[in-house]
């Protein structure tokens, strides 16, 4: 039996094609009412697993259980689930009215109750001028708010969204994330949505599960996965630009732990390990751009010196990429800040919220 509060349980999964293992023998278990993200890289296993929740692919083992109901071997209709897709996958012949009645007319629902489920879907979706159009008169961003709504006039215990918004151009994009995301509020169904876009991911889940080559690398909320990252993978996956990485060791100097690159030591004070730090123990520091301070926003004793390569000036934000010790590094200073190519600059690390990776295994100290 699964637990009662999980919405959606997947129980030691396998599925391979002839030699070709994609997903490895995973467990997932989704709370009722969550939004969960998949997300990763293409052919890391993702859309599989949303395939195989759905039932468009049968798993070669494990058990797929939907409101505690073994579902493994279920018609995709029987699981109570809607599905929205990439590609819209819209009858061009029919309006929108019956684009998003035709599956309840198919299944025998009463007339009625069919008009009832298309206003409450439109209204939700604001479409209702759009009823009557057909999917050529309709911009992309109105074509997925359709493909949405038949999800929606299903009244389902489960979405399932794959890659929906990523036909769109940026600005549609981010309107329908806020979309989306409001849905889930009002709604409160359980959502699985798959993307290989960390914003997305970021700003609509409860929880993410980063996936590399069918594992789940790790499984936890935004704030969590982008300052606490489990391995190196991870950290390098999330965040725009990537973590700075700078190889080198652990080393002790006045009896305290320190990282040492290149005749570069920087301290370590204010790091939370979760085992000793040996001193010889070869290592990569990652810290994030934000978490880099420059100039007047460094003390003096922790200050190092590094030179201005290129400066990418972003409205709000100012990206400047340095150099240090070798390693070329990017920090990100509000936008009214400017410097020079070649100016010397003074650099501070917030260690509270820097990373240290094993060199060898890669998963986070």
């Amino acid at each position: 039996m699964t637990d009662l509060s999980n919405s959606v349980s997947i129980r030691d999964l396998s599925l391979s094609f002839g030699a070709v293992t994609v997903l490895q023998n995973l467990d997932l278990d989704i709370k009722d009412g969550e939004f969960l993200v998949l997300l990763g890289s293409s052919g890391c296993g993702k859309s599989t697993l949303l395939n195989c929740i759905a039932g468009l692919l049968e798993p070669t083992d494990g058990q797929i259980f939907i409101k505690d109901r073994n579902v493994t071997w279920e018609e995709p209709k029987d699981r109570g689930i809607g599905m929205v897709f990439q590609s819209y996958a819209l009858y061009p012949q029919m309006t929108v009215e019956k684009n998003l009645s035709f599956g309840l007319k198919v299944a025998g629902m009463p007339r009625d109750e069919i008009a009832k489920r298309i206003a409450r879907a439109a209204g939700i979706l604001q479409i209702e001028p759009l009823l009557q159009r057909k999917p050529a008169a309709l911009s992309g961003g109105q074509r997925q708010r359709v493909a949405i709504g038949r999800a929606l006039v299903r009244d389902v215990d489960v979405f399932l969204f794959d890659e929906p918004l990523s036909n769109l151009d940026a600005k549609l994009r981010s309107e329908l994330r806020v979309e989306i995301k409001r849905l889930h509020q009002s709604l409160k169904n359980t959502m699985i949505y798959v993307t290989h876009d960390q914003i997305e991911a970021l700003t609509l889940a409860d929880r993410i599960a980063i996936m590399k080559s069918g594992v789940i690398q790790q499984l936890d909320d935004p704030i969590t996965i982008y300052n606490r990252p489990k391995n190196k993978f991870v950290a390098g996956f999330i965040g725009s630009p990537s973590m700075n990485f700078l190889n080198g060791e652990l080393a002790e100097e006045g009896g305290r732990p320190v990282f040492r690159t290149n005749g570069v030591s920087i301290s370590l004070s204010g790091y939370e390990a979760t085992e000793a730090l040996t001193p010889g123990r070869k290592v990569t520091l990652g810290l994030r751009p934000e978490h880099i301070k420059v100039d007047a926003d460094v003390s003096g004793e922790e200050a190092h010196e590094a030179i201005v390569d290129i400066e990418e000036p972003m409205g709000a934000d100012n990206l400047i990429w340095l150099k240090l010790a070798g390693h070329t590094i990017s920090v990100r200073i509000g936008g009214a800040r400017r410097y020079k190519v070649g100016a010397k600059v003074r650099l501070g690390f917030d260690m509270t919220m820097a990373s240290l990776f094993d060199a060898g295994s890669e998963e986070r100290i």
